[in-house]
């Protein structure tokens, strides 16, 4: 087995455990987030469906300082609120949106990075 097919492999299997995560976390979190009145209109704007999913996870991983700092731009609508989802969830539903968003991240970085050295010739 080459060293390109092993990674891939890997991809795949991250990619799976991604995208139930995806789900649990769609459907554990963010749809009692968006059963409450309060929180239902401050989950950011959906361009697709489950768009949404991937705001709160966004706004529940950044720091609190980068949420401020964020909160000053001009695209800040697009986003979820933070504050508002903080107070909304749980510790658990916290470490499942940054367990999901990170693996979500670093996949597609490690994606795009594979993709890159393969078209350099890395892997032969």
């Amino acid at each position: 087995m080459t060293t390109i097919q092993y990674l891939v492999g890997l991809m795949i299997i991250a990619t799976l455990i991604t995208g139930i995560l995806f789900i649990l976390f769609g459907q554990i979190t963010v749809r009692k987030l968006r059963k409450n009145p309060e929180t239902k209109e401050q989950l950011g704007v959906e361009f697709a469906s489950g768009w949404d999913v991937l705001n709160v996870a966004a706004a529940l991983s950044r720091p609190k300082w980068l949420s401020e700092k964020y909160k000053k731009s001009k695209l800040s609508g697009l986003a979820a609120n933070s504050d508002v989802l903080y107070q909304s969830t749980t510790l658990f539903d916290r470490i499942l949106a940054r367990v999901f968003w990170f693996l979500y991240v670093f996949l597609g970085a490690a994606m795009i990075l594979i993709l890159i050295l393969n078209w350099c010739g890395v892997f032969g």
